[in-house]
C-alpha cells in the first residue's frame, strides 16, 4: 500500500503513519501521534498529539480529533485519545483526549460520527454506534454497542446509553438510558426499540422476555426498587434480561423513567 502525504500537511516528526494512509491538503498531526493503515484524514482535519487511530478509519473535512478537553483543570499534561477501526468521522465532528494524565478517551471499531457531532473527554463509546448531527456528548459518557444518537441530543456529564437503545431527536438525558429502549423528551422511555432488535437478529423469544421485564419495571407503577426485586422473584431471566437488570441497578445517575412506554406496538421499517 502507498502512503500518500500532501505537501502542506503538517506532520509532527514524532508521530507515526502507516503504509496505506492518505493525509489530505493543510491536516495537522500532532506530536506522539499514530495512525493506523489504511486510513484517510480529508483536508484541514486535525489530530491532537497523543492520540492512537487505527485502520481503515475515514476523517473529513474539518474534522477535529484528540485535541485539549473543554476542562479549566486540564494543564496540558499527556493523555490520550485512542480510536479503534473502521471509523467514519465527518466534517466538523470533535472527539477531545481525557482530562487528566493517563487518562483516555476510547473509540471502538465501525463508529459513525455525522457533522458536528461531539464526543467529550474521557468518554467509552463500544462498537457500531451511530452519533447523528449535532450529538452533543458531555465528559465521561459511556455509550454501550448498536446504540443510536439521534439529532442534537444532549447527553449529561457521566451518564450511559445502554446497547441497542435509541434516543430521539433533540432529546436529552441526565440519566442513563436503558438498553434495547427508545429515548425521548427528557430522560423518559417512551418505547421499546424492536425495529432495533428485529434488525439485528433478535429472536421473537429474546423479544419476548425483554417485554416482559419492561413492563414489569416501566408500566407496573412499582418504584424501580421494587420492580427490580419483583424481577428477580418472578421473571425468566435471559442473558438479555440479566443485562438489563444489572444495567439499572449499577446506575449511579438514575435510569430515565417511563411513561406512556409501548411494548407491544407492530412498528414498520
Amino acid at each position: 500500500m502507498t502512503t500518500s502525504i500532501h505537501p502542506s500537511a503538517q506532520i509532527s516528526p514524532s508521530a507515526t503513519i502507516a503504509d496505506g494512509v492518505e493525509i489530505g491538503a493543510n491536516v495537522i498531526v500532532g506530536d506522539h501521534s499514530s495512525i493506523g493503515a489504511g486510513t484517510k484524514v480529508m483536508a484541514n482535519a486535525v489530530i491532537g498529539p497523543w492520540t492512537k487511530i487505527g485502520e481503515n478509519n475515514t476523517i473529513h473535512y474539518g474534522a477535529i480529533v484528540g485535541h485539549d478537553p473543554q476542562d479549566f483543570g486540564y494543564k496540558g499534561e499527556e493523555s490520550w485519545t485512542i480510536i479503534g477501526n473502521g471509523n467514519i468521522i465527518r466534517e466538523g465532528a470533535t472527539i477531545h483526549r481525557g482530562n487528566r494524565p493517563g487518562t483516555n478517551t476510547v473509540v471502538g471499531d465501525n463508529n459513525f460520527f455525522m457533522v458536528n457531532s461531539h464526543v467529550g473527554h474521557n468518554c467509552v463509546l463500544g462498537n457500531n454506534i451511530i452519533l447523528v448531527n449535532g450529538v452533543l456528548l458531555a465528559g465521561h459518557v459511556v455509550v454501550e454497542d448498536r446504540a443510536i444518537v439521534s439529532g442534537n441530543c444532549v447527553v449529561h456529564q457521566f451518564c450511559r446509553i445502554g446497547k441497542f437503545a435509541m434516543m430521539r431527536g433533540l432529546s436529552r438525558t441526565s440519566r442513563d438510558v436503558p438498553p434495547f429502549c427508545i429515548m425521548d423528551d427528557t430522560h423518559t422511555v417512551k418505547a421499546l426499540n424492536l425495529v432495533g432488535l428485529r434488525r439485528n437478529g433478535f429472536d421473537q423469544a429474546r423479544i419476548r422476555a425483554i417485554k416482559n421485564a419492561f413492563k414489569l419495571l416501566f408500566l407496573s407503577g412499582l418504584n424501580m426498587q421494587n420492580a427490580l426485586a419483583e424481577a428477580e422473584r418472578t421473571l425468566t431471566i435471559t442473558d438479555d434480561v440479566r443485562y438489563l437488570l444489572d444495567f439499572i441497578k449499577s446506575a449511579k445517575r438514575g435510569v430515565c423513567f417511563g411513561h406512556g412506554v409501548i411494548v407491544d406496538v407492530e412498528e414498520k421499517d
